[in-house]
């Protein structure tokens, strides 16, 4: 196990919690395939480096999809777990993504407010009617920040947290997410990714009752950077 590449991706680290930057292809937590999750590598290094004799805690707060990169917070004690959880639920804990489309001029700014359904054979979330049984409301506010020659990067204020969601209901409306062939982009990212990248998150603390704030560079690939740069001489502000 690299620990310096988990240290390196950490955002915020306290007694309570702790978050890191997940890279595309990573499982937040363990599934069916196998593959060693992100949750398991943390514990490993709260073990190794706090000298833990016995096995660390860690409780997941909230998941990404495998291709979607971004911040991901976890709890390192049960009590801050119970507490996230509790925000969660009360759409108490904000989440803000990224994601970069093909560069379009419809759009500006507003909200998409859907009922989905999910097709587990499928592993895909489908926009339908209100009616339809399982059916459950999606609500995202959206804001085009900007465009290159050929993308448009929308930044996602995510009010609900549905399988898919933000995938599924950019997708019903004719705008895939750049390298999304389940939800019908053109083509694949050349790492499988998606360009769905989780850029923050904003709470105020289970423990502390602070404000906090996290944000997560996106992946070091040709596109984000052409945005992350203008992001970072403060021209979306």
């Amino acid at each position: 196990m690299n620990l310096v590449d988990i240290e390196d991706r950490i955002l915020f680290e306290d007694n309570h919690l702790i978050a890191i930057n997940k890279n595309p292809s990573e499982l937040v937590q363990g599934d069916k395939t196998g593959d060693r999750p992100l949750s398991e590598l943390i514990k490993t290094y709260l073990k190794i480096k706090y000298n833990k004799p016995g096995e660390a805690f860690l409780g997941v707060i909230h998941r990404l999809d495998r291709p979607v990169s971004g911040v991901v917070v976890f709890a390192k004690t049960s009590k801050a777990l119970t507490r996230m959880n509790k925000m969660v639920k009360e759409r108490q804990f904000n989440k803000t993504y990224w994601a970069i489309i093909k560069r379009n001029s419809e759009l500006s700014s507003g909200e998409f407010r859907n009922y989905l359904v999910k097709n587990e054979k499928k592993n895909k979330s489908f926009v339908v009617n209100d009616l339809i049984k399982n059916a459950k409301e999606a609500v995202l506010e959206y804001n085009m920040l900007d465009s290159s020659d050929n993308y448009s990067l929308l930044e996602i204020d995510l009010k609900t947290g549905r399988h898919h969601q933000i995938r599924a209901q950019l997708a019903a409306r004719g705008f895939p997410i750049k390298g999304d062939l389940k939800y019908g982009a053109p083509r694949s990212n050349p790492d499988s990714s998606i360009s769905l990248h989780a850029f923050e998150v904003d709470f105020i603390h289970p423990v502390k009752k602070e404000y906090v704030q996290i944000i997560a560079q996106p992946p070091n690939q040709k596109v984000w950077n052409y945005f992350f740069y203008k992001y970072e001489k403060g021209l979306y502000n």
